[in-house]
């Protein structure tokens, strides 16, 4: 039932088959469906159990008095989308469903003596917590020195790397169920300048759309004109060399 989190967590650590099965069943806890545009957590709501995506895609977001709204982030399968947030008095941002929503609401008690059982899926869930961190560094990097193409073709690099980890690549092709407004939401683009910029990359060769799947042609080249460098994604460590001695 957590396969895509078994995966994710896997490309920092090696779990063990008792690890792997006490993530699975991570899964089967308080199971949840949610629509398109329905929230999972509201800011000022106080957090009492983590989220766990198992299938569909949800975003973090803020929204300013005026209803403008920012995406701070996107979740995909995989992803525990409120790990550390259950410390605290009440939520500082949003997040809420983009498409179909599955997911699994897992008491904070449950996550915590999982972790104090294993040491192994403690490391990893602290290094995917430094992995959001990251990730939003590089977002705020994003918006404030990035021009729009590159923006477009960071981003889309990002979700290749992150949903490639977990298996829901199909070649250079992936599932990019995202609107051009939500995408202007993530960028601080108008859905002008997104949908022109678009249309730049595809007439340039750097992306194919045909409906919902986004095709990457020649990967290399998307990242250069994206200025994109995977560091901040710290899939570079080898889990096994790490275990070798325990």
């Amino acid at each position: 039932m957590a396969a895509h989190l078994i995966r994710k967590l896997e490309q920092f650590t090696m779990l063990s088959t008792a690890d792997k099965q006490a993530l699975d069943e991570l899964g089967l806890i308080r199971p949840r469906r949610l629509s398109p545009r329905d929230d999972i957590i509201r800011e000022g709501d106080k957090p009492k159990a983590v989220s766990l995506i198992l299938e569909g895609w949800a975003c973090r977001y803020k929204t300013l008095e005026d209803g403008r709204r920012q995406i701070v982030g996107f979740l995909i399968p995989g992803d525990l989308c409120d790990l550390r947030m259950y410390i605290l008095k009440e939520m500082d941002h949003s997040m809420g469903a983009l498409t179909l929503l599955r997911l699994a609401e897992i008491p904070s008690e449950t996550l915590l003596a999982l972790t104090d059982s294993s040491p192994r899926i403690s490391r990893a869930l602290w290094w995917n917590s430094l992995v959001e961190e990251a990730t939003a560094r590089e977002w705020t990097t994003n918006l404030g020195q990035r021009g729009a193409v590159e923006r477009l073709a960071h981003l889309f690099c990002e979700l290749f790397v992150r949903l490639r980890g977990v298996g829901l690549t199909n070649g250079p092709s992936f599932e990019l169920p995202l609107t051009q407004e939500q995408l202007s939401q993530a960028t601080g683009m108008t859905t002008v300048h997104v949908n022109r910029s678009l249309r730049d990359m595809r007439q340039s060769g750097l992306i194919v759309q045909q409906g919902k799947r986004l095709t990457i042609p020649d990967l290399g080249a998307l990242e250069a004109a994206g200025l994109f460098n995977p560091n901040y994604l710290h899939l570079d460590l080898d889990g096994q060399a790490m275990n070798a001695n325990e």
